[in-house]
């Protein structure tokens, strides 16, 4: 449903298919950003942390808009912060219309030089690995792009939460998304510190982890992870288990050069404490590469300037 302002009363259905937001006392575009703004990451002090200001001047600006329009947009409790079903009927409309907005200021890159505003990722904390080497270099070659990174193991609609695109690996991907390779590939390592196997024994095959202490790792969903193997055509998981179980792969390198037990880690983060002696890599061979990250991002007619320029970086750079 399409409504238009146009009282401080209640709001006027309009014709549904029109985007007639006519909103004669609602006040800035800013008052509106800010409450698409809170609406998506139901916080206030979230919503201004994204726009640098006050968390007392969202509050203001959104009762402010409330006052105008005549209605009660947000629910608020000391917990939560939700749309009304008001709230949710503008946030609808609101929603596509920002982002034509967006998209029409956006066109004036298009005559620039170099593009400018800003680039938002959501990225899982893996992928720093191959956004360590590329994201210095972009930021150097695009100096008016504002770079803003949030890392989250979890998945995320990066169209609803705001992004403009995300890295994930690619069976993790939705259909409608542009997806492209960015970074080499990646593979696994299964290592342990020397103290471990001296107490411990060493795993010949994937099916001995079974009787070992092995760090296991937790996603945000609650699932713990599998480690898959592959050799000759044979394709496995190992449920494996142990003391430890952690959620961030700094700490479980950190378990694992303790002789706390085996760990199964990108061969990147491994690498350095393999070459010095302080873990063992055991089972390579079960260890085969497979397709790295993907950058992914929703189809649209006309890219952002700062996200075009990101993607034709990382094609070059491939």
């Amino acid at each position: 449903m399409v409504f238009s302002f146009c009282s401080d009363k209640m709001p006027i259905p309009a014709r549904t298919g029109e985007l007639n937001l006519t909103i004669r006392l609602a006040g800035s575009l800013a008052d509106l950003e800010l409450f698409l703004s809170v609406s998506r990451h139901r916080s206030f002090a979230r919503a201004a942390a994204e726009r640098s200001v006050s968390r007392s001047a969202v509050s203001h600006a959104i009762s402010s808009l409330e006052g105008r329009l005549g209605v009660r947009l947000l629910n608020r409790t000391t917990r939560s912060v939700t749309p009304t079903e008001v709230g949710q009927a503008l946030l609808a409309e609101l929603e596509p219309a920002m982002g034509e907005v967006a998209r029409a200021l956006d066109a004036v890159n298009v005559f620039r030089d170099t593009p400018v505003g800003t680039l938002r990722l959501n990225v899982p904390r893996s992928a720093t690995l191959v956004l360590a080497s590329l994201i210095g270099r972009f930021a150097q070659a695009n100096p008016k792009v504002r770079v803003e990174i949030v890392t989250d193991d979890g998945f995320v609609d990066v169209v609803r939460a705001g992004f403009d695109a995300g890295i994930r690996f690619g069976e993790s991907l939705a259909r409608d998304m542009i997806a492209i390779p960015i970074g080499p590939r990646q593979r696994f390592a299964v290592v342990a510190a020397p103290d471990y196997f001296a107490r411990k024994g060493m795993p010949k095959t994937p099916q001995d982890l079974v009787k070992h202490d092995c760090i296991q790792r937790r996603f945000p969903s609650g699932a713990t992870f599998a480690w898959e193997f592959a050799k000759r055509g044979r394709s496995l998981k190992v449920a494996v288990d142990g003391q430890m179980i952690l959620d961030d792969s700094t700490l479980t390198l950190a378990a694992a050069r303790a002789g706390l037990g085996l760990a199964f880690l990108f061969e990147q983060h491994t690498a350095v404490d393999i070459a010095s002696g302080r873990l063992v890599r055991i089972l390579e061979d079960w260890c085969p590469h497979f397709p790295g990250f993907y950058l992914y991002y929703p189809s649209r007619r006309q890219m952002p300037g700062p996200l075009k320029a990101f993607v034709e970086f990382i094609s070059h750079a491939r």
